[in-house]
């Protein structure tokens, strides 16, 4: 059993395990990987370890990319997360994720260079061992079939982590959509330590020392030294992008000062009651989502479409159908090759897909478009 108070290192990074709530809170019958296995078939929660969603990162936290890609693969082995065995994936699988970047297999390998470095440090006091391992045995990008777009990606667990994701019985299930639509890595790492702590009996806030805070969000040394910008750019940022109907929780902060100083943030939290409005906003496209969290949108915001084929979406469908050389003078190209061709063309020149002139560039683009 892993006690209150572990301390882990995870991706290069010191992970606190919390210890703010007395264990008879955290203790279940129920293990986390058999969650895990039971929800298997549910797409769109992920069951993470409670020693991982409340981490603590001290230094050299993990990028946005890499806190999304770690969520996938536990999400991925599910039940399984604790087994001696190779977890797969493919490329494809990942781009087809609304809210992930259209990864490539050279965007991909630094990503999990990232989790490689993980380093896991477990204390038992009952038993009083330290052990120190890590997050990541081994991966391997297999792109022998990158041309058909079948790369395939392989890894397996340390074994730290895997007796960690043995023997925890408490877990946070994490509405999958939403983390991978939040836009900060302190909006995902709040996210996902509020969510392990909403099913506690009678606990709907949190305080937190400013030191705790800024480890728990990751926040660099040196980064925000005046508490004002810490609010303002992570905290609160953290807090409205939470709010947004991108996730279910609703967050409120409270500054608790000791004379003129802040001492401690307390956060407290509750389940928005009209969940449609979540659903609907992760369905829309993710141009324009700012303006309309914060009522200043005015005109929809145009966006090439993340993933899939541009048939019968307009205006793709018709820029496509209209410039692009037709085959052999009388056939529209493949719509969907022409459009995963597009996506990787904006990706090498580093082009959002919802930029300002997306449908200008769109456009020319086609006219010098080759199915071959």
């Amino acid at each position: 059993m892993l006690v209150m108070g572990t301390i882990m290192l995870v991706m290069g990074t010191i992970m606190l395990v919390d210890s703010a709530f007395s264990t008879s809170n955290y203790i279940s019958m129920v293990k986390t990987t058999q969650v895990a296995a039971d929800r298997a078939h549910d797409q769109t929660k992920t069951v993470l370890p409670a020693e991982v969603a409340q981490g603590v990162y001290i230094k050299h936290a993990p990028s946005l990319q890499a806190l999304k890609l770690m969520h996938l693969m536990i999400a991925k082995a599910g039940g399984r997360m604790a087994d001696d065995v190779r977890h797969e994936m493919r490329l494809s699988d990942l781009k087809k994720i609304n809210g992930m970047r259209n990864h490539t297999r050279q965007t991909v390998v630094p990503l999990f260079e990232e989790l490689s470095a993980a380093v896991l440090t477990i204390n038992d006091a009952e038993k009083m061992t330290t052990t120190v391992g890590g997050l990541l045995d081994q991966a391997t990008i297999d792109y022998r079939n990158e041309v058909s777009d079948n790369v395939l990606i392989s890894w397996t667990f340390r074994t730290t982590f895997k007796e960690m994701a043995r023997d925890s019985n408490h877990w946070a299930i994490l509405d999958r959509q939403a983390v991978f639509h939040l836009t900060s890595k302190y909006s995902v790492l709040l996210f996902q330590h509020i969510c392990s702590l909403t099913n506690l009996k009678h606990i709907t806030s949190k305080r937190f020392k400013v030191a705790d805070l800024r480890m728990m969000l990751g926040v660099p040394e040196g980064k925000f030294a005046r508490f004002s910008n810490l609010k303002k750019d992570a905290i609160e940022a953290a807090i409205t992008e939470i709010n947004s109907d991108i996730t279910r929780l609703q967050l409120t902060a409270t500054y608790h000062k000791t004379g003129r100083t802040v001492a401690e943030v307390e956060i407290a939290w509750e389940v928005k009651e009209d969940l449609k409005k979540v659903k609907d906003e992760l369905d829309r496209p993710k141009v324009g989502r700012k303006a309309r969290r914060d009522g200043t949108a005015e005109t929809p915001v145009m966006a090439f479409p993340d993933s899939g084929s541009v048939k019968d979406t307009q205006p793709w469908d018709r820029i496509a159908r209209d410039n692009a050389p037709r085959i052999d003078g009388r056939h529209v190209p493949d719509l969907r090759v022409l459009a995963d061709t597009f996506r990787k063309w904006c990706g090498e020149k580093s082009i959002p897909l919802d930029a300002s002139s997306i449908e200008r560039t769109f456009t020319t683009w086609c006219k010098s478009y080759s199915a071959r």
